[in-house]
């Protein structure tokens, strides 16, 4: 599974990659986990709000940052 953290560095990003990160360790998932920052490859994904989370390059969530149990949620229904 490809997990990819859209969004330019900021704290909001940082959090939700320690989210995803708890979520998909307690879900006992084999990731990939990437950070994307570059503005255009965002844009790219439609995403107009950061930070967002891509599970196999489709966008699951988007401008805000959800907590572990969430995103538990989402990388099950995307797996």
């Amino acid at each position: 599974m490809k997990l990819e953290i859209l969004g330019t560095g900021c704290p909001k990003c940082k959090v939700l990659t320690v989210a995803t990160q708890a979520a998909a360790d307690e879900l006992g998932l084999d990731y990939e986990l990437a950070k994307v920052t570059d503005i255009q490859e965002i844009i790219g994904h439609g995403v107009m709000m950061t930070p967002a989370l891509a599970v196999d390059g489709q966008v699951v969530l988007s401008g805000r940052v959800p907590q572990v149990a969430e995103v538990k949620e989402l990388l099950a229904k995307a797996g």
